[in-house]
């Protein structure tokens, strides 16, 4: 999943992206509100985490100019002062998700990104049933019963994304961006995605039939549950 980190504490942002990158995340980031502006007008993320206070302008603005966005569905979760409950007040009000008071553990924000997740996406558990398949959102896995099916990192991200948003067909491009990130840098005729939904499909098939999960010729991609 595709994770913007809006923070001018550049030793904050590190740790939190290295830790994110671990736990399979994709991050990118901005150091200021400018360059925060140009990332979120152009691409879409799953995750936000915004510092309100910024060198060159107030993360409130950000907030309020994203959710103007029209069809914008990224989670925000505000970075804020522990002592600054007029701001998270504010920032709940203006549409955040959530908030996290500094100095936080990494753990909590993983803890609450997925609570997010599971909230967004009605999802009461980290298990998620994908037909014979179960889906473990918070290691990471896919399992047949109970024997755990190996597969890459985008692999995973792959099928997540799709699971999460079952039932509809997901264009080539909306999921190319959120597994590899910034869409401007993805060359749109290349068939990777392809090649990576194929290399799904040959791990699956060896454990049941996979017809849920359907190509939309010209489109994209769609799991049926």
């Amino acid at each position: 999943m595709n994770v913007l980190i809006i923070e001018d504490e550049r030793t904050l942002a590190l740790e939190i992206a290295e830790f994110l990158a671990k736990e399979g995340y994709l991050t990118e980031h901005a150091w200021k509100k400018a360059s925060a502006e140009e990332k979120i007008f152009v691409n879409n993320y799953d995750f936000i985490l915004l510092d309100l206070g910024l060198p060159d302008g107030n993360g409130f603005e950000l907030l309020k100019q994203l959710r103007n966005l029209p069809d914008r569905d990224d989670a925000v979760i505000i970075l804020t002062a522990r002592d600054a409950i007029n701001d998270r007040v504010n920032g709940l009000e203006e549409g955040a998700d959530d908030y996290l008071p500094k100095p936080f553990a990494l753990s909590e924000l993983l803890a609450r990104m997925h609570a997010i997740t599971r909230r967004k996406h009605r999802l009461g558990k980290n298990k998620i049933n994908l037909h014979e398949f179960v889906l473990d959102i918070e290691n990471r896995t896919l399992s047949f019963n109970d024997q755990r099916i190996a597969l890459t990192n985008k692999e995973f991200e792959i099928l997540y994304y799709l699971t999460l948003n079952k039932n509809r067909v997901i264009p080539r491009t909306s999921l190319t961006e959120h597994v590899w990130g910034d869409i401007l840098e993805i060359n749109s005729d290349s068939n990777f995605i392809n090649v990576h939904i194929k290399n799904l499909r040959k791990k699956l098939l060896p454990y049941s039939t996979v017809e849920w999960l359907e190509t939309v010729r010209s489109v994209g991609y769609r799991i049926n549950l």
